[in-house]
């Protein structure tokens, strides 16, 4: 490579550089601003020009944030929502996933494109027949509305899994099968163990998906002890004086888990996109 290309490249990569860091710091900015508000006095929140670093830093504003309404149910609550959650859609898309990926049978294709085709519906199509049905089920302030529908697949989970699975070698079962292993055994033993990145994947995404969710507990719960945390957040908003000082502590907390569930699986997650797809 000549000393001008070289050059070329390293201005180019540079360049690269400098506009990703100055997105990052524009995304980091609302983050900032959180933080900086849920530490300050309440009249310290609209003072202009923004005063970035409190003074004095009030880390009781998250004590009082959490005291002064049940966030601690409110948080208990979406710890169960989101781990059965996540339990369901992490089993059932191995099982059905594998099968799609392994199992030769007549209509395969077909269920399989049929399974795709419920990622087009749009969630507004399916949200008044589902209350319906919730409804007459009985099923109308629990959790079962919220979780329940996990243990019985999601179409693009299954996707990613059923990629994944197709770009390990068959042989790999072959072998396990002549050393007298049964499917199970070979999905258990051999693929999960190889799955680990889409499996951490899919956790992730689940996790996002119950974590986050504000329009189905707004549809199934009323009752104040049954609320989520993002339900919570939305109930000590309405509330006639705001003290945003106290929300934004809430918000900062409730946001956290997602963050740190990202960290900690970043390195299987962007591994798990970099090979699905690789066959099949």
């Amino acid at each position: 490579m000549t000393t001008t290309n070289r050059g070329r490249l390293l201005l180019k990569n540079s360049l690269i550089y400098v506009l990703l860091a100055i997105g990052s710091l524009v995304m980091l900015v609302p983050f900032a601003w959180m933080l900086s508000t849920s530490l300050k006095e309440s009249y310290q929140v609209f003072t202009w020009p923004p005063k970035w670093i409190p003074d004095p830093v009030k880390w009781s504003n998250y004590k009082t944030a959490f005291t002064s309404l049940p966030f601690g149910q409110w948080f208990n609550n979406t710890i169960i929502i989101t781990v059965l959650s996540i339990i369901g859609a992490v089993v059932s898309c191995i099982i059905v996933s594998y099968g799609f990926a392994r199992f030769k049978a007549r209509g395969r294709s077909f269920l399989f494109i049929l399974t795709l085709a419920t990622m087009m519906l749009p969630d507004t199509v399916t949200m008044i027949p589902k209350f319906y049905m919730f409804t007459k089920f009985g099923w109308i302030n629990t959790f079962y509305p919220l979780i329940v529908p996990l243990f019985f697949g999601k179409a693009y989970f299954i996707f990613l899994l059923r990629q994944f699975f197709m770009s390990i070698p068959a042989d790999l079962e072959e072998a396990a099968k002549i050393d007298g292993a049964s499917t199970f055994g070979i999905l258990m033993r051999v693929i999960l163990p190889l799955t680990v990145p889409a499996i951490v994947t899919i956790t992730i995404f689940q996790f996002n998906d119950s974590w986050k969710d504000f329009m189905q507990p707004i549809l199934y719960l009323s009752k104040p002890e049954l609320y989520t945390l993002t339900l919570g957040i939305n109930f000590f908003k309405s509330q006639n004086n705001v003290q945003w000082n106290y929300l934004m502590a809430a918000s900062m907390v409730t946001m956290l888990p997602s963050l740190l569930f990202y960290f900690i699986g970043q390195k299987y997650f962007v591994e798990s996109i970099t090979l699905t797809g690789m066959k099949g």
